[in-house]
């Protein structure tokens, strides 16, 4: 098994950071996964990152959608990343 890690971040419309972040929390995924945090930081940035297990690291994964066009400045930035282990 493979730990994939999706991150996805997102610049809410200023003053509307709280919003993108409650907005962000209340997603719901099509399958749990093993891990899910939630981050906020200056400029009314928001970013989530979720924890998979899978045997294959290249495999879909559920990933947040794009919140409403209105609460964003830009479209949202979205990483992959494959796990290598714990130095």
């Amino acid at each position: 098994m493979t730990t994939v890690a999706l991150m996805w971040e997102a610049r809410a419309v200023r003053g509307r950071g709280a919003e993108l972040l409650e907005w962000a929390r209340s997603q719901v995924l099509s399958q749990d996964p093993v891990r899910r945090e939630s981050f906020r930081a200056g400029s009314d940035r928001v970013l989530v990152i979720t924890w998979w297990e899978t045997a294959d690291p290249g495999a879909a994964l559920p990933e947040l959608p794009e919140p409403a066009a209105d609460l964003i400045t830009r479209p949202v930035h979205r990483w992959r990343f494959e796990s290598l282990g714990t130095d």
